[in-house]
């Protein structure tokens, strides 16, 4: 184990923050219908608006195929559109749907339902202090490229 303080703290960081995604995943009933990718493909879609399967492959860092069937499953339930561009017909725009965006606002409400739950029955008002304190430097390490 590394004894630099700069790296020990980044581990602590990494795996407490690690657990926490873990474990907000696991409180949303809506969200464990679907599997990570597909959750986190919708994720893209809600924050891009439209965009190519390729471009979604790309961005979740999975191959062209099996992105082809995340889509597919997306479409059969509903939480997507397929719309052709108007430039060119071989191109298909994907976007989330009104059922996709009403799917990840459950989830999403969900989740922070029980994570405030947990902040409030859990925390003293000076450590719901301290995390609103924290969410500075750790916007900064979100941010960081």
């Amino acid at each position: 184990m590394n004894n630099n303080p700069e790296t020990q703290l980044a581990t602590a960081i990494r795996a407490l923050v690690t657990r926490l995604v873990k474990k907000l995943r696991k409180e949303s009933t809506t969200g464990q219908q679907l599997s990570l990718t597909e959750r986190s493909t919708m994720g893209l879609l809600a924050q891009y608006q439209k965009l190519l399967p390729s471009e979604l492959a790309a961005m979740e860092k999975i191959t062209n195929q099996s992105m082809s069937s995340v889509l597919n499953n997306l479409y059969s339930l509903g939480y997507i559109t397929r719309t052709a561009s108007k430039t060119d017909r071989r191109k298909v725009y994907i976007a989330l749907s009104k059922a996709g965006e009403q799917f990840l606002s459950q989830m999403r409400s969900e989740r922070d339902e029980w994570l405030a739950k947990a902040i409030r029955e859990n925390c003293t008002a000076e450590e719901q202090e301290w995390l609103y304190r924290a969410l500075i430097p750790l916007k900064k390490l979100v941010d960081f490229e």
